[in-house]
């Protein structure tokens, strides 16, 4: 079932998900929603997103998938080439067992200076085809599309909101877009007739407020992996300054000694007792 039904009075929010460990922490928080993030994703393997594959998405997703019940969303950043691409890489997600694609209007290839704020767009008739396609490759699967228009920043509130209006008509189930004022956030529901998705920090605002704003749900594609980064930084710097992370020792193990727990090894251990002799 899709998870257009979680859908309420308070937005969904959807952290960062790299892996599936970091899928199994956020399960046990209670979250109930996860998102792969093409940029977060290339960070991780220090290049642009846009010079990633679909098998590597895919390979994070059947990740994630295997060894958690979190439901992922996947950047699928512009498809990776025109309708004839999009439509293998909507086939490949579906099959590595993805809940929701996100898919947007810039240009093919996607070029690395998005990363400086620098975006340019596809006319609104070719993405409205493009749309069309991943929804007839998506098939029988309850695979959520979610279409993402950069028109705010680089045309117009408005003709984002005509660009969404159309993405809808295509067969996109939720829009996603980055309104710069709280009046555009309050015009989303009378404009747009689909559930709004947009990218925030955890802690920027609570659930209940996103939603006043007319907003279903919140994709936070950097929070997570700033944190592990600033955390490192700040242990790796201390250790050469001093010889000490300045984190105790028993500390370190005390969570180290958590890990098999959060992966979930209590369910491999039970299997492993039970097939294999026990030597004294």
């Amino acid at each position: 079932m899709s998870f257009l039904s979680l859908i309420g009075d308070e937005a969904l929010i959807a952290p960062l998900c790299l892996d599936a460990l970091s899928a199994r922490v956020a399960e046990e928080a209670g979250f109930k929603l996860g998102y792969l993030s093409g940029g977060a994703l290339g960070y991780a393997h220090a290049v642009s997103e846009a010079l990633l594959s679909t098998d590597e998405l895919c390979d994070v997703v059947r990740h994630v998938t295997a060894r958690s019940n979190l439901p992922i969303i996947v950047d699928a950043g512009v498809g990776f080439g025109d309708a004839v691409h999009l439509t293998r890489a909507v086939k490949q997600f579906v099959a590595a067992g993805a809940s929701a694609i996100e898919i947007e209007d810039q240009v093919v290839p996607k070029r690395v200076s998005h990363h400086r704020g620098i975006e340019h767009l596809i006319s609104q008739n070719e993405m409205v085809t493009k749309i069309n396609y991943a929804v007839e490759a998506r098939g029988a699967s309850d695979i959520v599309i979610i279409a993402r228009t950069g028109a705010v920043k680089n045309e117009s509130f408005d003709a984002a909101c005509d660009r969404a209006c159309a993405y809808v008509a295509a067969g996109a189930d939720m829009i996603l877009l980055m309104p710069d004022s709280t009046e555009q956030h309050l015009q989303l529901e009378t404009r747009i007739p689909a559930p709004i998705v947009t990218f925030g920090a955890l802690g920027a605002r609570s659930p209940a407020e996103w939603r006043e704003l007319g907003i279903s749900l919140v994709l936070d594609p950097f929070t997570p992996q700033v944190l592990a980064i600033r955390a490192m930084q700040l242990a790796y710097r201390n250790y050469m300054q001093s010889g000490s992370t300045g984190h105790s020792h028993k500390d370190i193990f005390a969570v180290y000694n958590q890990l098999g727990e959060i992966a979930g090894f209590d369910d491999l251990y039970a299997i492993e007792d039970a097939t294999t002799e026990k030597r004294s």
